[in-house]
């Protein structure tokens, strides 16, 4: 009889993602939807990685962007040796009623948290109502667009990684073809990129280093 085959860190990893089961846990009465939290996502993982032998970590810390201050979390799966993470970032608002920073900050957190998890465990919350609950809870006044470096670094990125993809599938995958892809993916519309605003400048941006990183793989 022969012994079954020790499985790597990633197959591992790729079992874990197949298998898991994220609920929407949370009731959000006012919208009529139901959404999963950080709390969700993390217990449903928390069996799964001791299935696998796997440990799955939280971090936060404080970053500043321009002249406003961002929660940046990290979630990390790791088997010792072997370490895959994933960031989310969530903005602080300047001050929100009801609210002293620390509740504010941990808010903040929260939501940073559950975009990290969804990233490294590929939870695709892009067409759930939540998606825009967080803004709606801290921020009522208009995001600022972003300045004209930040659209120029964009631009590159998204060139860049056009040249990547069409070099991987032998397609001719031409810049605008490729921003559009992504907009349309992450905000279900096609947003100029002179229009996006910082957060969503971020969720492109992320969502860039996401694709070269399997680009990278293949």
């Amino acid at each position: 009889m022969s012994e079954e085959k020790e499985l790597s860190f990633y197959e591992k990893l790729s079992a874990l993602i197949t298998e898991l089961k994220a609920p929407k846990g949370q009731r959000n009465n006012f919208g009529k939807y139901n959404y999963r939290s950080a709390e969700d996502i993390l217990e449903a993982v928390k069996p799964l990685a001791n299935k696998y032998g796997l440990v799955p970590m939280l971090t936060d810390e404080i970053v500043q962007v321009g002249d406003r201050y961002y929660v940046k979390a990290k979630a990390v799966i790791t088997d010792g040796i072997n370490t895959e993470k994933a960031s989310g970032f969530a903005r602080e608002p300047e001050s929100k009623k009801g609210m002293d920073e620390s509740q504010i900050t941990g808010t903040a957190s929260s939501y940073a948290r559950k975009y990290a998890m969804n990233g490294l465990y590929q939870i695709d919350d892009t067409k759930d109502a939540d998606t825009d609950e967080y803004k709606q809870q801290v921020d009522s006044g208009k995001p600022k667009t972003i300045d004209s470096n930040k659209s120029k670094v964009l631009k590159a990125k998204v060139k860049e990684l056009a040249i990547l993809a069409s070099l991987k599938t032998g397609t001719d995958i031409t810049p605008d073809a490729m921003y559009k892809k992504l907009s349309d993916t992450k905000f279900l519309t096609i947003i100029p990129i002179e229009k996006l605003d910082t957060e969503q400048f971020l969720t492109i941006d992320r969502y860039i280093k996401e694709l070269e990183k399997a680009y990278s793989k293949k």
